[in-house]
C-alpha cells in the first residue's frame, strides 16, 4: 500500500503534479509583463540614464577634449558657472524666448483647435494644412525667416515702413531678435499642439454640449464652461512639453544668426540661449567639464519650471492630488 493511497483514504487532498506546459503557463503569466516592458527600460538606461549620470561625473573634472587624465576639481565648475555673466545672459535670453513663444502658442493652439472642431468645409484638408509647418525642414524655415526679418530688405520691415513705423534691426536688437525667434518657434509648433488639443476636444461627449445648449448656453459659454474644463489634463500635458522644448531651444537661434555656423547668438550674445552656450563651451572651447556643468544646471532649471507649471496649471484646473 502506497503513501498516496493512505492519504486519500484519510480524506486529505493531494495536489496534482503540474505538467511542463502548466509550469510554463504559470511562468508566462508572472514573467512576461516584465519582459514586454524591459526593452523600454534598457533603452532608457542606455540613451537616457547613463548619459545623464556620466555628464554629472564629467562635470566634476577639468576635462578638455582629448585629455586622457583629467583633473578632479569637485564643484569648481559650478562655482565658476554661477559667477559667469555670459551664462546668466543666456539664461535670461532662454526664459525670454520661452515666454514669448509658449504663451501665445498655447492660446492660439486652443483657438485653432476650436475652429477646426467646428463645421468646416474640407475639415481634413485644414487639419493637415496646419501640420505642414511642423513637417517643413528646419534649415529652410531658418533661411526663410532670416530673410523675412532682414534689416534692409526684409518683408516685415517693408510692412512696418508701409504703415509709417520705423524699421527694426531684428538681429541686432535684443528684444527684436527674441520676438523673431519666438515667431519661428510658434509657426512650427502651434499646429502640432492644436491637433493634440483638437483630439481631446473631439473626445468630449456630445451630450454635454447638447445639455448646455438646452439650458440656453451660447457658443462662448459652452466653450468656457464645458470644453475648457474638460481640456485641462491635455493642456497640462501640452504646457509641460512646451516648457521642456522651449528651454532647450537651439536650432532656431543658431539659424537666425547673421554669421552662419556661429554659436554666439549675435554680436553681443543678445539671443544666445543656454544650449548654444553649452555647445560653444563643449565644441569651440573644448571644455567638456564646464559644458557638463551647464547641462546639469539646465536640467535642474527645466525640472523646476516644469514642476512649477504642473502645480500652477493643476491648481487652475482644479486637479486634485491623489
Amino acid at each position: 500500500m502506497t503513501v498516496i493511497d493512505n492519504a486519500v483514504r484519510a480524506g486529505e487532498r493531494v495536489s496534482p503534479r503540474l505538467t511542463f506546459r502548466q509550469r510554463l503557463s504559470r511562468w508566462d503569466v508572472k514573467v512576461s509583463p516584465y519582459l514586454y516592458i524591459a526593452p523600454f527600460f534598457i533603452l532608457f538606461g542606455l540613451v537616457g540614464l547613463f548619459p545623464l549620470l556620466y555628464t554629472a561625473y564629467v562635470s566634476l573634472f577639468k576635462w578638455e577634449a582629448g585629455d586622457d587624465h583629467p583633473d578632479f576639481i569637485g564643484i569648481d565648475n559650478y562655482k565658476e558657472l554661477f559667477a559667469d555673466g555670459q551664462f546668466w545672459n543666456a539664461v535670461g535670453n532662454t526664459v525670454s524666448i520661452f515666454l514669448l513663444s509658449s504663451i501665445p502658442q498655447i492660446i492660439i493652439a486652443v483657438l485653432l483647435a476650436a475652429l477646426l472642431g467646428g463645421r468646416l468645409r474640407g475639415a481634413t484638408g485644414w487639419r493637415i494644412g496646419i501640420l505642414l509647418p511642423y513637417a517643413a525642414g528646419l534649415v529652410a524655415i531658418g533661411i526663410i525667416f532670416a530673410n523675412l526679418f532682414g534689416p534692409k530688405y526684409g518683408l516685415v520691415n517693408g510692412l512696418l515702413q508701409t504703415t509709417g513705423l520705423d524699421p527694426v534691426d531684428w538681429q541686432a536688437s535684443r528684444f527684436g531678435s527674441h520676438v523673431a525667434i519666438a515667431i519661428m518657434v510658434n509657426w512650427r509648433w502651434t499646429g502640432y499642439n492644436a491637433l493634440i488639443v483638437l483630439a481631446a476636444m473631439q473626445a468630449i461627449p456630445r451630450e454635454l454640449h447638447e445639455a448646455a445648449l438646452i439650458d440656453g448656453a451660447g457658443t462662448w459659454r459652452r466653450f468656457t464652461s464645458v470644453t475648457l474644463p474638460l481640456l485641462k489634463p491635455t493642456l497640462i500635458f501640452v504646457i509641460i512639453t512646451s516648457t521642456i522644448g522651449g528651454l532647450q531651444i537651439f536650432t532656431e537661434p543658431k539659424l537666425f544668426d547673421a554669421m552662419p555656423g556661429s554659436n554666439n547668438g549675435g554680436s553681443t550674445n543678445q539671443f544666445q540661449t543656454v544650449t548654444l552656450y553649452l555647445y560653444q563651451s563643449a565644441f569651440e572651447n573644448y571644455d567638456l567639464g564646464y559644458a557638463s556643468a551647464i547641462a546639469w544646471v539646465l536640467f535642474v532649471l527645466i525640472v523646476l519650471i516644469a514642476l512649477g507649471n504642473f502645480f500652477l496649471t493643476g491648481r487652475i484646473a482644479g486637479v486634485k492630488r491623489k
